[in-house]
């Protein structure tokens, strides 16, 4: 079975040439420099128009560890805006875009879904957008790795290291070289100087690996960033995996675009090396 696309035509064009111009004109702008061996991204999920330019570094740093073959699966890992499906749950569809099909690494996905807590479920990802809009820049930028696809509805701190556990273990078990990465956007609906003044602290707990605290602090301060369950996961695996840190290539929010500093949504690109 193939997910069909239900984000093309609102997030990023439905046709093709125009999905490839506009991903073409906004890695050319993604100056990330090069980079030490990476273990897990972070990449905003927004639509294009807004977020694109931020989720292009992003995908610049996975085309180069790609390049090197730092990574065979990508576990992809976005929350859940919809409400539908399991808590936490993988698909075991490949994944079609405008630009072609995106493979499932379907014997990973079963390792990971046969953990504890974990499920085997379409229905939460069947019109969830935060993983979809991932795809097309994988694509463009020649990344051909095979995918997991887990979509979050708990994003507790106790799902987090079940999940993180689960992509270890079944990794582990499966002798994958994987690698993470977590669909988030930031704080929602305020100022641009309130939506930093909430992530800042928040996103440099991240990039000090310290995903605990990360993950408290975007309870603590109310920051409405969506994927934070994705975000902790991806930080507790870099951990895991030997990063020393992680890097912001780039911070923005939808005012930069709109010109709308008023109510805003932020973005980040982040690295873990």
């Amino acid at each position: 079975m193939t997910r069909k696309p239900t984000a093309a035509g609102t997030f990023y064009p439905a046709d093709p040439q125009q999905l490839q111009s506009m991903m073409q004109k906004q890695l050319l702008k993604a100056d990330v420099g090069a980079l030490s061996e990476c273990k897990a991204y972070v990449a905003p999920h927004a639509g294009y128009q807004y977020s694109g330019q931020i989720a292009a570094n992003t995908y610049a740093a996975m085309q180069q560890a790609y390049a090197k073959k730092n990574f065979e699966t990508i576990v992809i890992i976005g929350p859940n805006h919809t409400g539908y499906g399991r808590p936490i749950a993988v698909s075991f569809e490949d994944w079609q875009t405008p630009l072609g099909v995106v493979k499932n690494d379907r014997e990973l996905s079963q390792a990971i879904a046969d953990m504890p807590d974990m499920y085997s479920d379409e229905i939460a990802h069947a019109f969830e957008h935060s993983i979809e809009v991932q795809l097309p820049f994988l694509q463009k930028c020649g990344i051909e790795a095979s995918c997991v696809f887990i979509c979050m509805g708990d994003q507790s701190y106790e799902a987090c290291i079940a999940l993180s556990n689960a992509i270890v273990m079944a990794a582990k078990a499966k002798k994958r070289k994987i690698t993470i990465l977590a669909s988030s956007d930031f704080n929602h609906y305020e100022a641009a100087s309130v939506a930093k003044k909430k992530d800042v602290p928040a996103i440099d707990a991240a990039l000090q690996l310290d995903a605990e605290k990360f993950h408290d602090l975007i309870h603590k301060n109310n920051d409405s960033a969506c994927g934070y369950g994705p975000i902790t996961v991806a930080t507790m695996f870099a951990r895991r995996s030997g990063a020393k840190s992680g890097m912001l290539l780039k911070y923005a929010t939808s005012g930069d675009f709109t010109n709308d500093y008023n109510s805003v949504v932020a973005y980040a690109s982040i690295v873990f090396a």
